[in-house]
């Protein structure tokens, strides 16, 4: 069934990419594997998903112990500062820097262990209170350049989450926003490659505004059922 729906999701992302002219390899599915247990991931491995997304730091840290895969871990999640080290060590990306002191604590712990770690700035495109992310664009511009200016960080892109609403319009123009904001940021000479932006829900509009990482989980792995952890998964 994960094979399945996989191989169904991918083709989707392949035929959008084919209808708005862009290059499906240009797009990287990141399945959200947060609270399926590790079974769930090895069966996606093995029908060959690489690339995970976690949203708890402790769950990332307790997977990634486990699951001897050669894995691609996404961190996308809200990340406190105390809880950074269990995600530097394992994290290729980590998608949710969205203060200074959080990128200065992990810029530390990459420092220690000798690694460049590979971060986005996460921006909250809808304005809505419940979700984390910079509003501001003097703060997002001050995030970026002090994030350059680290050693043992790479800026690689921005992030956010559509506004949760029926409304495509909406969903659209926080997708187009960060894509102009990327494309700022790009001709002042910063070297911004990526955008994460596009769930299960929302992915084909995010792929049009260029989308360059997709966050999917429910589509793959069916619904969460969190009466349970994912030590019982």
């Amino acid at each position: 069934m994960i094979g399945e729906n996989l191989n169904r999701v991918k083709e989707k992302i392949f035929n959008k990419c084919s209808e708005v002219n862009r290059i499906p390899a240009e797009v990287k599915l990141i399945v959200v594997s947060k609270n399926f247990g590790a079974g769930h991931i090895k069966e996606a491995f093995a029908a060959g998903q690489i690339d995970f997304g976690e949203n708890r730091p402790q769950e990332l840290d307790g997977k990634a112990k486990l699951i001897n895969e050669n894995i691609c871990w996404h961190f996308i999640g809200n990340l406190q500062r105390n809880k950074v080290k269990y995600v530097v060590k394992w994290a290729d990306f980590i998608h949710s820097v969205n203060s200074l002191s959080l990128a200065e604590e992990i810029n530390k712990r990459a420092e220690k262990l000798g690694k460049i770690q590979k971060v986005f700035v996460e921006v909250n495109t809808s304005n809505e209170s419940t979700k984390l992310g910079l509003t501001d664009e003097l703060e997002i511009e001050t995030l970026v350049y002090k994030i350059e200016e680290m050693k043992n960080l790479k800026l690689t892109g921005l992030m956010t989450m559509a506004p949760f609403t029926d409304d495509k319009n909406k969903i659209r123009k926080s997708f187009k926003f960060l894509r102009m904001l990327k494309d700022k940021f790009v001709n002042n000479g910063v070297d911004l490659k990526h955008l994460s932006m596009g769930m299960s829900a929302d992915y084909e509009i995010a792929i049009e505004e260029g989308a360059t990482m997709l966050r999917i989980g429910s589509a793959i792995f069916g619904p969460r059922d969190y009466s349970k952890s994912w030590r019982e998964l």
